[in-house]
């Protein structure tokens, strides 16, 4: 297997790997700096995120993602996280496997799962907004997921449902509470519909200012940004 072939496997696993947050792949986003095989075969990653201070917790979750999603191609693997004022914490923590809060000792008290429920929770009801809007008129309240025409919108929501281990089927309700997966009533849609558009709506405009940031701070594109 060439390198360049090789490279573009490690480009296709970072592309898994999303901002917790914002829900965007790290590709996307820009925050590969490069992705490379060095001369003894080690996958190396560079990350970089729009700010010195992006908060440590959300960086974490970017950096032990990618190590696990390169790592799982047979690779020997080095993430390194550069120009953060936490890199050091994080990259040995997670060169290490240590988890957060050995790698934050004294600072961190929970490891980082409920964080990242909370997070998934904000892209179910983003992911509802941007497969419900076309279907005013519809009775949402009795749709199922099954009755939905297929779309990259309604394969995302799926694949955000099966990771917080919510109904995910064609006979799911379309509208689910995304904290305990118990449909949403009639009587309640309206409220529903309107957190779902605000949740996508901030999810949005918080991608395009760190974009900004982000293109600002470095002025360039990162690796796999174009080529994905």
């Amino acid at each position: 297997m060439t390198a360049t072939t090789t490279g573009s496997r490690i480009l296709a696993a970072l592309a898994e790997v999303r901002d917790p947050e914002l829900d965007e792949p790290i590709t996307a986003l820009g925050f590969v700096a490069s992705a490379a095989v060095t001369d003894d075969g080690t996958a190396e990653v560079h990350l970089r995120l729009p700010t010195y201070f992006c908060a440590p917790n959300f960086a974490y979750l970017m950096v032990a993602d990618a190590y696990d999603q390169v790592a799982a191609l047979g690779l020997r693997t080095t993430v390194i996280l550069d120009d953060h004022f936490a890199s050091d914490a994080i990259n040995e923590g997670v060169a290490a496997r240590a988890g957060f809060v050995r790698s934050f000792e004294g600072e961190a008290v929970d490891e980082l799962d409920e964080l990242r429920a909370d997070f998934l929770r904000k892209a179910v009801l983003a992911g509802t907004d941007a497969v419900c809007r076309p279907l005013a008129g519809f009775p949402l309240a009795t749709m199922t997921l099954g009755d939905i025409p297929y779309s990259p919108a309604l394969q995302r929501l799926r694949r955000r449902r099966r990771d917080l281990g919510l109904p995910y089927a064609d006979d799911s309700p379309l509208l689910i509470d995304p904290r305990t997966g118990d449909p949403v009533g009639a009587g309640d849609v309206p409220l529903h519909l309107r957190k779902a558009r605000l949740t996508r709506t901030s999810l949005d405009a918080n991608t395009g200012i760190c974009r900004g940031m982000l293109k600002h701070r470095y002025d360039t594109d990162g690796q796999g940004e174009e080529a994905l």
